[in-house]
């Protein structure tokens, strides 16, 4: 079994980043939410909404279940695990065809106050 390779690309310094709001950036082609939260942790999930098929996740509205971080999406309202990209409520629906119902999420450190993400690479 191989291990996969990945890349680190610095997104932007956290400090522009405001707590418990959502920002997209564009990395390696793809669109991705940022999320700093108030207790100063940083998320990464995709930016496409897949049960609307928009690229709106960077505005949905943070929140949790328990101890786990969510952010709802601002169209259907389905909500997600900010740390496993899991639908924890499904509102009824179906993703858009072709669409996992689940968000990617993305490795996320912070070093000397910049954003990186970690991205899987092909071997």
């Amino acid at each position: 079994m191989s291990a996969v390779a990945t890349s680190v690309v610095a997104v932007c310094p956290v400090d522009i980043l405001t707590p418990d709001l959502g920002v997209a950036a564009l990395v390696d082609g793809d669109q991705v939410a940022l999320f700093l939260l108030s207790d100063g942790r940083v998320f990464a999930v995709q930016n496409c909404d897949p049960f609307s098929g928009a690229q709106v996740m960077s505005r949905g509205i943070t929140g949790s279940r328990g101890d786990e971080p969510t952010i709802a999406s601002p169209v259907y309202k389905q909500v997600f695990s900010l740390v496993t990209g899991e639908c924890l409520n499904a509102q009824d629906s179906e993703p858009r065809p072709g669409l996992s119902p689940h968000l990617v999420t993305y490795p996320v450190t912070v070093d000397n106050g910049q954003v990186h993400l970690h991205l899987a690479s092909c071997p």
